[in-house]
């Protein structure tokens, strides 16, 4: 089994206006790695004067730099180049993914950097596609519409796919000629600086793309607060999306935010039940279950309930649980101790719930780091917490049902509605059930497929607007009527 060094990255500062920068107080704390509870390295800890120099250095190239104005090609010249960086330092970013979030490296390696390189490629190509139009007016006038950018951006981010949630967000906005102040998550910021290192050798101009670590109190809520930023690109829970809308009401800024999910899986009793096993252990324990995604309520039909439950404790019987720089491992420790604490939390509240513990139901794990494993809750009702609550671990809640009216009225019946599942061979069923499901994304035999093109977003507490795909850049640009008189 690979060790993992007491630390393998160097100390980090904040990057603002293309330089790298101590805090202003000079406070540093250190990053925690999850799988052995010891420091990897420490960061500069920002604070509200250090995002105000962030913000300012990024209104500067805005409104005088030559981001928004360079022309399409060059920008996009740019952006592939940033997609060329961050293949070529792939293992330096995997690494860092893994030891910040303690996701295994085989994972962080194959999905985490080749899908942030894919994302620039995507966005990059779009550059030059961001047409307005033209409409009929009067005999002798002429109006236009045109597609530009909005201005600063702050992007904040989540601690659980540090790397491509970023990457979601910086491309697309830098594509729509945006410049960026990103606050990645407090436990989490180490690839976020290794992208700016990047992105300022591919050419970046200086004060373009900006990073201030610090507390979400405080550097967060400093972001949405300042009537230097134009638009706020959220990611995170419910709790906190609220807040921050009201608080970026103050500045009427645009607001785009992806919230927490408690994702339904429904397998109805025609489908392929090993495939929806495996499919389920996916929508279930993907990254631990820290996917705001996930499906961590298995509806399945009554008539076929307890063999999918056994055909899916047996893939869990069977999957490496351990440390995350073993190529073997597929599920790694939770990211912090306060998601350990509240999957312990959640675990017991399910038990006093009445549910059966069905499989799991301790950490399973010797010695220090987050670990938790897999835990399977059968006997649930619809309304206990465990099945209305999102928990953001490894905890999978199922619930039987009789027919497809009450597995739909089921799975609409939280208050999310970020993703959904369903797996049947009935085609007329799986779109009739499917266009009943609210949810920003409804996945129909599979589970967490993405494409560049495959947009997503939030229906109700799941939040509002979309990223990726062609919908993705339409956050980050305005629209100008230019009507003009020439007679």
């Amino acid at each position: 089994m690979t060790t993992q060094p007491a630390q393998t990255v160097s100390d980090g500062e904040l990057f603002i206006d293309g330089k790298w920068v101590p805090s202003a107080s000079g406070a540093t704390v250190d990053i925690v790695n999850p799988a052995t509870e010891t420091a990897i390295c420490k960061v500069a800890w920002g604070d509200a004067s250090d995002l105000d120099r962030a913000v300012q250095a990024a209104r500067r190239a805005f409104d005088q730099g030559p981001w928004p104005t360079l022309p399409a090609k060059e920008r996009a010249r740019i952006m592939f180049r940033i997609a060329d960086g961050i293949e070529a330092a792939g293992e330096e970013l995997a690494l860092r993914e893994t030891l910040d979030v303690g996701k295994p490296i085989s994972f962080t390696r194959g999905f985490d950097v080749r899908a942030a390189a894919e994302i620039f490629r995507y966005y990059a190509g779009m550059v030059e596609m961001l047409e307005g139009a033209a409409r009929p007016a009067g005999a002798r006038s002429l109006q236009y519409i045109r597609r530009e950018p909005l201005g600063v951006v702050g992007a904040i981010t989540p601690f659980n796919f540090p790397l491509n949630l970023a990457v979601n967000k910086i491309a697309p906005a830098l594509a729509a000629g945006n410049t960026i102040v990103h606050k990645p998550a407090d436990q989490t910021p180490l690839t976020a600086l290794k992208l700016a290192e990047i992105m300022a050798e591919a050419g970046l101009p200086e004060g373009v793309h900006n990073v201030v670590l610090g507390d979400g109190a405080t550097v967060g809520s400093a972001l949405v607060e300042h009537p230097g930023v134009d638009k706020i690109s959220f990611t995170g829970s419910t709790a906190t999306g609220k807040r921050l809308i009201a608080a970026a009401s103050a500045t009427l800024k645009k607001v785009t935010v992806e919230l927490g999910g408690k994702g339904a899986n429904i397998v109805f009793a025609d489908a392929d039940l090993d495939a929806a096993a495996q499919a389920a252990f996916q929508a279930g324990f993907f990254n631990t279950g820290q996917f705001c995604m996930s499906g961590s309520r298995l509806l399945v039909h009554r008539s076929v309930h307890d063999e999918l439950v056994a055909k899916l404790t047996a893939i869990l019987d069977v999957i490496p649980v351990g440390d995350p720089l073993a190529e073997a491992t597929v599920l790694g420790p939770l990211a912090h101790r306060a998601q350990l604490d509240k999957v312990l939390e959640y675990v017991a509240i399910g038990t006093a719930e009445g549910a059966t513990l069905a499989y799991g139901g301790e950490p399973g794990h010797e010695g220090p780091g987050f670990y938790h494993r897999p835990v399977v809750f059968t006997g649930a009702t619809a309304d206990m917490r465990i099945a209305q609550e999102e928990i953001f671990g490894p905890v999978l809640t199922v619930i039987p049902f009789d027919t497809d009216d009450e597995a739909v009225e089921i799975a609409n019946g939280t208050p999310y509605g970020l993703a959904a599942g369903l797996h049947t061979r009935d085609l007329k069923r799986a779109h009739n059930v499917a266009g009943r499901l609210e949810a920003g994304i409804v996945w129909v035999n599979t589970w967490a497929a993405f494409e560049n093109s495959t947009s997503f977003g939030g229906y109700k507490a799941s939040g509002f607007g979309r990223e990726l795909g062609p919908e993705g850049i339409e956050e980050y640009l305005q629209y100008k009527t230019i009507y003009v008189n020439v007679d």
